[in-house]
């Protein structure tokens, strides 16, 4: 059986976790924009990018409540970077969270800022 996975297509490393998936699992992946691409995907990874940025244009795309849900219904998920913060239940030195999916807490920028962390 084939999967596919979905990369969320806001913002951050796309291209690059599509490559890897691609080589690497030989696996079919989907860019999700859109509520309607997530009813076809059987996994989703949310890439590194701005977290901010990203939570932003979940809110503007309407994704952000769709995605909560499907998450907590059992959608496989992987964040890596900023999208394990969007995960978050918790983020450091912050009051406000994203899909808050993930019982952990996070720290932003925990090596300066998001150039230094290179």
């Amino acid at each position: 059986m084939n999967k596919i996975i979905g990369i969320l297509g806001m913002q951050g490393a796309i291209a690059e976790h599509q490559e890897i998936l691609m080589q690497i699992l030989h696996t079919k992946t989907r860019i999700v924009k859109t509520a309607k691409d997530l009813d076809c995907i059987d996994g989703l990874i949310l890439p590194g990018g701005e977290s901010t940025a990203i939570g932003k244009l979940l809110d503007y795309f309407s994704l952000k409540e769709i995605l909560q849900q499907k998450i907590i219904s059992g959608l496989p998920v992987f964040g890596t970077c900023a999208g394990l913060i969007l995960l978050a239940k918790n983020i450091e030195n912050q009051t406000n969270t994203h899909l808050a999916t993930m019982d952990i807490t996070v720290k932003r920028n925990g090596y300066g800022s998001q150039l230094d962390s290179f």
